[in-house]
């Protein structure tokens, strides 16, 4: 994706003069546009849900009300689970979710929201940016009639929730716990059932006992919901993921019927919103960590080095084998590791150098 500064209408009577998507109607002039937006996430869920609130804004005002979006919540037009299809078929305009919940769809989908051990949020941005991740993204998006655009990101999450202490690699077998996504495939490997579930439905799962564990970001929005009430041991690192990028993905032929400044509009309210997500976790993450700990006495624990260097093992093999079995997944895994190997190599003498000196610690010797 190029950068390319914003760009405004001429005039309320500004039109696309360039090609269109052959048979898409083209937009009259003065017409206002009026679009749907359906997420994955309960109405308004703080981070999550006003960050789609956020994107639906920043694209009405930047476009002067021209192109105005509606954001549904989870279950208000569709089944959070639905979005994908609904917005292939035309229901809505844009969807707000995860690419990791579409490994139906596609097994490659999943290296576009979380890798277990994989990239950063700064890292994915390099990736997809930079790097050609968006590239491969929007190449197999395009088989469905979407336009994929990196739309938020939560940082680094935590491990999760759990009515049980994790002391050893052996407590994770016969662990039932909400976890999509490629973590949910390490879990099971391990010797755990991983649960898909909308995030509606996590705490009600979690407290009645039909799930034992549960991973949902971290600390601002697991406080929101409420999941100390639910269970005891908060778990960290995040190691499923380590950086997970929210999506928006549009509908290719309303995208294309768009007028060329509307368009970069669109994509750039994306990136807007992509930065300033990650930016609000990170302002409020530590203070809802603080909450939580001090004030609900949650039980916040490590996960053993043991139990890190199993999922690690474990993770390598399982986004290899997903790899070997799929041609698309092939191509953008071999994308994907080649940049984490070389945004590693720089991390080791700038952030993680830097990290180590802060804290007072040695970096570590690179060869």
């Amino acid at each position: 994706m190029k950068r390319r500064d914003f760009v405004r209408s001429a005039g309320a009577g500004a039109m696309a003069a360039g090609s269109l998507l052959a048979g898409a109607p083209a937009v009259a002039a003065g017409k206002k546009l009026r679009w749907k937006m359906v997420t994955t996430w309960p109405k308004n869920f703080p981070g999550l849900g006003t960050g789609a609130n956020h994107l639906a804004r920043l694209i009405t005002e930047m476009s002067d009300g021209r192109l105005q979006v509606k954001v549904y919540g989870a279950g208000e037009l569709v089944p959070a689970f639905e979005i994908f299809d609904a917005v292939s078929r035309g229901t809505a305009e844009m969807g707000h979710g995860a690419a990791y919940y579409w490994k139906g769809k596609s097994q490659a989908a999943q290296f576009f929201s979380a890798v277990p051990f994989g990239l950063t949020a700064q890292e994915m941005n390099g990736w997809l940016y930079h790097g050609g991740g968006m590239q491969l993204w929007q190449e197999i998006y395009a088989e469905f009639g979407l336009v994929p655009t990196a739309a938020g990101n939560t940082g680094v999450q935590m491990a999760g929730w759990f009515n049980k202490e994790i002391n050893r690699v052996e407590d994770l077998e016969g662990l039932k716990m909400r976890i999509p996504g490629l973590g949910g495939e390490v879990l099971q490997r391990a010797g755990g059932t991983p649960v898909s579930l909308p995030g509606g439905e996590i705490f009600t799962s979690l407290q009645s006992g039909n799930i034992d564990a549960t991973e949902w970001v971290g600390p601002y929005n697991d406080l929101a919901f409420g999941l100390h009430k639910a269970a005891k041991y908060y778990y960290y690192p995040g190691w499923h993921e380590p950086g997970t990028t929210l999506e928006s993905f549009i509908n290719k032929a309303a995208f294309e019927a768009l007028p060329k400044d509307l368009q970069q509009i669109v994509t750039n309210a994306c990136r807007v919103a992509n930065q300033d997500m990650l930016a609000e976790y990170t302002a409020r993450n530590n203070d809802a960590l603080h909450t939580l700990v001090n004030e609900h006495r949650v039980d916040l624990r490590r996960l053993p080095d043991p139990v890190i260097e199993k999922l690690k093992a474990v993770s390598d093999e399982v986004v290899a084998e997903i790899a070997d079995k799929d041609p698309q997944a092939r191509k953008v895994y071999e994308s994907f590791v080649r940049f984490r190997d070389q945004v590693k190599a720089w991390h080791d003498v700038s952030e993680r150098a830097y990290l180590n000196a802060r804290a007072g610690t040695a970096a570590p010797t690179r060869c």
